[in-house]
């Protein structure tokens, strides 16, 4: 029987494939067939699309008909374990190679699992025969750990599967180890279909213009801290937490140990109950903490990427992105992770505070992958940069504070719309903040009856003040931190002389009478 006419069977080990999976199966065993032995094949499918159930099936049909060994690779010992366990669901007795494993038995068996650094150091030191393997499968194959191990498998047909089928290294495209990219279900599909969650989106705009760009193509992790760290951002993180998902099981995502440990505390010191993990854990406790995360409905969990592959919770309700990341794979490995479904759960919540909706469309937008697949470069280098992005944003206040603004019809403020129009009369640019001073005095003095009102509510707007102040710098092309600290210091002061001065006139324009003594 040959791989191309081979029927799916129905397994009795109580494991049902979908239609689009058996499909999958199909597509990737009729390339089996065609393609020559060494041929190397990638598969796309979204995370929770069921990659795993897939090649194991696959490995179950493949042992089935061939007299080939299959060996399947991944990157962190949590994939292991669940592939291991997923294997052997589906029947499949296979022998997992860690640092500790005995080798002595490695010819009872036709299914190896293993970890890249572990499979290498064996190889290399000639302790595991692999001459017999046909069929190898490389999990999470975006990584580029794998190509490392190409040169011992130049007889064996290669698949890697990935939801991203976009190189971790920018340096190293997959189209340098794969031939060909076959395309699962989309994320729409999927969602329609009820296999995924349906994520609805909030984006909260940041300024991102301090973040620097490392060798690995992605901001660097202390740009990241000295940003994601300061009050402001935690105050922003804990706020945007309140109005979206307060009392929802949350899985925060940073780039930083320290700034997920601020996260922590900002968050504890707020009242909720929250935990922080990251790749310094050991077992005991990584073990502890996901078991609280899991059986806590209202669960925090702030972490440092380490939950990004391997970590499947389908409780969590809320993923907040608080980080930027210039990685497609890494944002939609984050987000995947809210998206497993529940009976009772079809959407989850995604909180964006790293300008990424904006950098790299919404999750599940209709992605060309095979586009990306083959032009690895050209997507990456027509990524929109952070100032062009923030030249477009319009800041909207958070309805609570907008509910205190509810007379005024329209707060916003065009710092670039005004600063073309006074030059243009070849006016100074200073009068541009003077300008905004006194329309945000006008909008404090139009939702307040008295001046002590006015003055609490002219506190109330500093992420508004400094969003205009960056706005302002980057049309006079002067950005340095000093000064940057400077001007809001002194916009909020003459704010405050203004109102204290004019309070009684400004009351008197807009309501047609003065204010009560």
């Amino acid at each position: 029987m040959t791989l191309s006419t081979i029927e799916l069977e129905e397994k009795n080990t109580g494991k049902q494939l979908y239609s689009y999976q058996k499909e999958a199966i199909s597509k990737i065993f009729k390339r089996f067939e065609e393609a020559p032995n060494d041929y190397h094949l990638l598969f796309q499918l979204p995370t929770g699309g069921g990659k795993t159930v897939i090649f194991s099936e696959l490995v179950r049909q493949y042992i089935k008909h061939h007299k080939s060994k299959v060996l399947i690779l991944t990157h962190r010992i949590e994939l292991c374990k669940q592939t291991c366990t997923m294997l052997s669901d589906f029947g499949v007795v296979n022998k997992v190679i860690d640092s500790k494993a005995n080798l002595d038995d490695h010819r009872d068996y036709s299914c190896y699992v293993a970890m890249v650094e572990t499979l290498n150091n064996r190889l290399n030191d000639n302790k595991l025969d692999i001459s017999d393997i046909g069929l190898v499968i490389i999990d999470e194959a975006h990584y580029n750990s794998f190509t490392k191990l190409f040169k011992f498998f130049h007889k064996s047909f290669i698949l890697g599967v990935t939801a991203t089928p976009l190189s971790s290294n920018i340096q190293l495209p997959m189209t340098d180890n794969y031939e060909e990219l076959i395309i699962g279900e989309s994320i729409e599909t999927l969602i329609k279909s009820n296999f995924l969650a349906r994520a609805k989106t909030y984006s909260y705009n940041v300024g991102l213009t301090s973040l620097v760009v490392g060798a690995n193509g992605d901001y660097t992790v202390k740009s990241s801290d000295d940003l994601y760290s300061n009050s402001d951002m935690l105050n922003k993180l804990v706020q945007a937490y309140e109005e979206r998902s307060k009392g929802k099981k949350t899985l925060i995502f940073n780039n930083g140990i320290n700034t997920s440990i601020n996260v922590f505390e900002a968050f504890k010191m707020a009242g909720y109950p929250v935990m922080h993990l990251d790749n310094t854990a050991n077992k005991r406790e990584r073990e502890f903490i996901l078991r609280w995360f899991k059986m806590t409905p209202n669960a925090i969990l702030t972490s440092v990427s380490i939950l990004t592959t391997g970590f499947d919770e389908p409780t969590v309700d809320t993923i907040i992105l608080n980080r930027a990341t210039r990685s497609l794979t890494l944002y939609y490995q984050m987000i995947g992770r809210g998206s497993r479904i529940l009976k009772d759960k079809t959407t989850f919540n995604v909180i964006d505070l790293g300008n990424n909706f904006h950098r790299f469309g919404m999750w599940g937008a209709n992605l060309n992958w095979n586009k990306i697949f083959k032009s690895p470069n050209y997507y990456l280098d027509n990524l929109l940069n952070d100032e062009d992005l923030e030249s477009n944003f319009r800041y909207e206040m958070p309805k609570e504070l907008r509910d205190k603004f509810s007379k005024t019809e329209d707060v916003f403020f065009n710092i670039k719309e005004a600063y073309i129009d006074a030059i243009k009369i070849g006016e100074s640019s200073k009068v541009v903040l003077s300008r905004s001073i006194d329309q945000h005095a006008r909008i404090c003095t139009e939702n307040s009856e008295d001046v002590y009102d006015a003055l609490i509510l002219a506190q109330e707007i500093g992420d508004d003040i400094d969003h205009r102040i960056q706005q302002y710098l980057k049309c006079i092309c002067k950005s340095t931190n000093s000064f940057t600290d400077w001007l809001k210091e002194d916009y909020r002061k003459k704010l405050r002389a203004h109102l204290l001065a004019n309070f009684d006139t400004i009351f008197e324009e807009i309501n047609g009478y003065p204010p009560e003594e």
